[in-house]
């Protein structure tokens, strides 16, 4: 992760209050190198963002008095005005990410051959006191699963009364003491407490499905990215060695055991993590010859990462701006839903929206004179209906909001900016290191109720 952003290089569009926060809160984590693009000029507004602004610095263009501001320990570079980036450079933005997360991949209801030896190797009842408290959890539910299926036909527990019918199960092969009462063995209490997240069923999450169903995935090209290379041979191997299942991940908890029991027990998982990754590899191999491509253009250390995470992967794909402003692909359900509660955070999208409107009528946003105030409120609450009529959107949005955004007049207020600048460097820190899952799509938040949602627009 740290070295995926010492090597990025993050573009920043405008140098707004709210743009220097994120990249602030992008330049601490360690950010390789930036670049501000900005055509406008420096203004009296700009006094309200963090740097340090001059009388003497009015009419400098923005981007090269934010840069001039700065620290010397990172690199930046200020070439473009926005409109000539879009027009000239548009793969500036072309962004990947397939985040992570979730519970162990234990594979207790399809063990694979070395794992059900391993549990075969273990006599609870044949054992000594010592060795019996220090069996790890993992191994004594396995032991106690295939006596509940000799029991059950081979049904694993799934409903609260079959899994709480387990719990005793295993409860009553707790050691007693002389007086017949159960001795405190914590790994056993270790198994009860994780019958829940250890007989969760081995499959194939949907969100890996359509990415083994999607066409970049199905139709492999010389020019086809690494990612999509990977997921084909991770559908190979589900298809073939996998016999219908992921990769095994090669992880266990942190459990009660000896050191003895618990390596061997991690070693046997590690082992058999190691041998299907070697198999994803070779499909990894074929394809690439296949397209020509050298084999080491996807390293080692990539696969590994892939099926350690193979369980985890998520392609996010966002709707376009032209898809969110257009009459027949706006996402209307999504909106009319949201404001069943008058005081949604979409409330706040929809006049933004009707501001942008009044800015492209007017040339000027609401109230940004205090003279402009009363007069703009009649006119963007036209802007709001014109809106919601040609979207045809059936909402009612209180004249509160339309008053709201006319007083406060296009302003950019710093803690408003900050708190967005944090949340929007944690999105792109998501982007940059691929991990965890970014916002799909809009995030709204609300300074009045000091609330926040996200709405897929």
């Amino acid at each position: 992760g740290q070295e995926a952003l010492e090597s990025a290089h993050v573009c920043l569009i405008n140098a707004t209050a709210t743009g220097t926060e994120i990249l602030k809160n992008l330049v601490l984590p360690g950010i390789g190198s930036f670049t501000i693009i900005d055509g406008n000029q420096v203004s009296g507004e700009d006094a309200g963002n963090k740097y340090v602004l001059f009388f003497s610095n009015i009419y400098m263009l923005r981007r090269l008095h934010l840069f001039s501001q700065g620290d010397s320990t990172f690199s930046g570079n200020h070439p473009y005005s926005p409109e000539n980036l879009l027009d000239n450079d548009p793969s500036f933005f072309l962004i990947e990410s397939h985040p992570d997360n979730a519970l162990e991949d234990l594979r207790l209801d399809k063990p694979f051959p070395e794992l059900r030896e391993h549990f075969q190797s273990y006599d609870l009842d044949h054992m000594e006191k010592k060795d019996h408290s220090h069996t790890p959890w993992i191994v004594i539910i396995a032991k106690y699963l295939a006596q509940w299926y000799s029991e059950t036909n081979g049904r694993i527990p799934k409903t609260y009364k079959e899994k709480e019918d387990f719990r005793d199960l295993i409860r009553q092969g707790i050691l007693k003491n002389e007086n017949g009462a159960p001795e405190d063995e914590e790994n056993f209490e270790e198994a009860i407490k994780n019958v829940n997240t250890a007989l969760n069923t081995t499959q194939i999450p949907s969100s890996i499905e359509d990415i083994f169903n999607d066409d970049r995935c199905i139709n492999i090209t010389k020019q086809t990215p690494s990612f999509w290379i990977l997921a084909r041979a991770l559908k190979e191997f589900v298809a073939k060695e996998g016999q219908g299942n992921l990769p095994v991940r090669g992880t266990i908890p942190d459990m009660i055991a000896d050191s003895g029991k618990y390596i061997k027990l991690q070693n046997v998982y590690r082992e058999k993590a190691k041998k299907d990754a070697a198999a994803v590899g070779n499909h990894v191999a074929k394809l690439l010859q296949s397209i020509g491509q050298a084999p080491e253009s996807i390293s080692e250390k990539e696969l590994k990462l892939l099926c350690s995470n193979s369980a985890f992967l998520r392609v996010v794909r966002c709707r376009s701006l032209a898809e969110e402003y257009g009459l027949d692909t706006i996402n209307k359900d999504e909106i009319i839903s949201s404001m069943d509660n008058p005081d949604n955070e979409i409330v706040l999208y929809l006049m933004l929206r009707a501001v942008d409107r009044f800015n492209k009528q007017h040339g000027r946003y609401p109230g940004v004179s205090n003279y402009q105030v009363e007069e703009d409120i009649g006119k963007l609450k036209s802007c709001l209906t014109g809106f919601l009529q040609e979207y045809g959107l059936s909402v009612m949005v209180k004249d509160d909001y339309v008053h709201e955004f006319c007083r406060y007049g296009a302003a950019e207020p710093h803690t408003i900016a900050a708190f967005l600048g944090g949340a929007a460097a944690q999105e792109v820190i998501k982007i940059i290191t691929k991990q965890f899952v970014i916002f799909n799509n809009t995030y709204i938040y609300s300074g009045m109720s000091q609330t926040s949602a996200t709405f897929q627009l």
